[in-house]
């Protein structure tokens, strides 16, 4: 691990005015301390902002839930908030690492993962997300864990965290601060597909920083599961994970959410293809046609194949089980 200096924020101001070329914001640090003992990532200073004023989960004006950024994921998981307004949220936290490692991760954290592609972690093999132009080590390696949906001749690694699933699912908002002001982003445009820029994971200016997270007042309590399919039960990261959500009236779909994780750079949302099920009946039929559509255009590289029917019959049980699943029976 290289030399680095510490400081800690005691405002949003300063810890904005700290930020520069060569620094990072440091909350729990569950994976950033990790990369920066393997040199995948370097950092002069780290900048903890855990005594910034985002310790709360608050209801909004608008009838959602306002996160705070320094919360930490078991926190969140557990807050009755989250339990009984969006459990899909709280299922979905629960599946992710160790619970030592959610009591210490935060939820800004948790967006700022970056991925788990072994080449990324091994600073022998060409990673053009580690070193850009250097080429994809996993295209034409081992790319068991690897995505099959968005990727790019550059980069076909996937985005690791379980929570962000959930979020992507939910339609939540990142809010965040940076010397330019504030503003707000939608879930589902803060991380990014890899293209030719597989080292930018996500929207944020190099300045911003995270504040918030807000949830619509939408949270489909009802009808809801997280499924997460991985190699062992404890602390595995996915190969396919599903949030799926349905809104019904009877037995006819009025709205339904599937976001998919293990498979893709970011969250994998395909509002087209879900908009094919709304107004229809809630059948395994319309089910796998909808799994047939999200599936379309995915791309296995040989060791990851296999994921493309597994996520098809992954989002065919997850909203199987939101079917018959009420949180509130």
């Amino acid at each position: 691990m290289n030399p680095f200096s510490y400081t800690r924020a005691d405002g949003v101001d300063t810890a904005l005015e700290e930020k520069t070329e060569g620094t990072n914001y440091i909350g729990g640090g569950t994976n950033l301390i990790d990369l920066m003992k393997e040199s995948v990532m370097h950092s002069q200073l780290l900048i903890d902002v855990n005594h910034l004023p985002f310790h709360t989960i608050e209801e909004t004006e608008s009838g959602g839930v306002r996160l705070g950024a320094m919360m930490t994921n078991a926190e969140t998981a557990y807050h009755p908030l989250i339990e009984e307004r969006y459990p899909l949220l709280a299922k979905a936290i629960l599946s992710g690492a160790s619970p030592q490692l959610r009591n210490m991760a935060t939820n800004g954290g948790n967006l700022m993962q970056r991925t788990r592609c072994y080449y990324f972690y091994d600073t022998a093999t060409p990673c053009n997300k580690r070193e850009p132009g250097s080429g994809c080590s996993a295209i034409n390696g081992y790319n068991r864990i690897h995505a099959i949906l968005g990727t790019s001749f550059e980069c076909i690694a996937t985005h690791p965290s379980d929570m962000c699933v959930a979020l992507a699912a939910l339609d939540a908002t990142v809010h965040v601060s940076g010397k330019g002001g504030d503003r707000s982003i939608a879930f589902t445009d803060f991380h990014r597909l890899p293209e030719m820029n597989p080292e930018k994971d996500n929207t944020l200016q190099p300045d911003e920083l995270i504040t918030e997270i807000e949830l619509p007042s939408q949270g489909f309590s009802d009808h809801f599961t997280y499924i997460k399919i991985r190699d062992r039960q404890s602390y595995a990261f996915a190969l396919v994970s599903v949030a799926a959500a349905l809104d019904l009236e009877g037995d006819t779909v009025t709205d339904v959410r599937v976001a998919l994780g293990g498979v893709a750079h970011k969250p994998w949302r395909d509002r087209g293809a879900e908009s094919l099920l709304k107004g229809r009946k809630a059948t395994p039929e319309n089910f796998e046609q909808l799994a047939e559509t999200i599936l379309a255009n995915a791309q296995g590289y040989g060791h990851n194949t296999f994921k493309i029917e597994l996520a098809k019959r992954a989002i065919i049980r997850a909203l199987s089980e939101a079917l018959v699943n009420d949180h509130h029976a």
